[in-house]
């Protein structure tokens, strides 16, 4: 895999960046902090109705998670991202919604709270890019366990500071994260801070 960094954007808390990614370059999701969730989409750069799906991809890999070589596809389960390397201990999760303006309604908030959902469509109106719809991301150093009775089981991140999750573009995409906004579960650790991450993209091999 090539070093040399294409781009590198830094997600500020509580918000969302987009992030072009051409085929064959690596996208490394770092978690400064290491105890931020990170939502992440993909988009097919030539055809915003090609998405990346969980359902998909658990299907192609029946794997909940896919294992190295495997992909993130997309709903006509062509190869989005290809995992190609985790510092982390490599929970993340593919089950979850995104958070958004209901769930924190739930949790009891009566103002407007930031959410993935909303991070998602203010991200992809910076590119010029508008879906009618919110696909369910894939959701990075987020540790959700299913427990042998089938309850769905939350916890903190397991990540520490520093660890970086690598991802191979099948083709040219555009991928939004979101440095997700929860506060109020542990979501994002026992502090319940939301935090910053950073993105790099490096060049193809060769």
């Amino acid at each position: 895999m090539s070093d040399r960094v294409v781009r590198r954007v830094t997600i500020p808390a509580s918000h969302a960046a987009a992030v072009p990614v051409r085929q064959g370059e690596i996208l490394d999701v770092v978690n400064t902090h290491g105890s931020q969730v990170v939502d992440t989409w993909a988009f097919n750069a030539g055809d915003r109705a090609e998405f990346m799906s969980m359902a998909h991809t658990r299907s192609v890999n029946s794997r909940v998670w896919p294992a190295f070589g495997q992909s993130f596809v997309s709903i006509k389960r062509r190869p989005m991202l290809c995992l190609v390397a985790d510092s982390s201990p490599g929970v993340h999760d593919t089950l979850l919604c995104g958070c958004n303006r209901a769930i924190y309604a739930e949790l009891g908030c009566t103002e407007y709270h930031r959410n993935c959902e909303d991070n998602l469509h203010e991200a992809l109106a910076t590119v010029g890019l508008d879906v009618g719809f919110t696909p369910a991301p894939l959701n990075l150093f987020m540790n959700v366990a299913v427990a042998d009775d089938g309850a769905v089981v939350r916890a903190a991140p397991a990540s520490r500071p520093g660890d970086r999750i690598s991802l191979q573009a099948g083709m040219d995409l555009v991928v939004v994260l979101s440095a997700c906004p929860q506060d109020i579960t542990l979501i994002n650790g026992d502090a319940r801070m939301p935090r910053d991450v950073e993105a790099v993209v490096r060049a193809a091999a060769g």
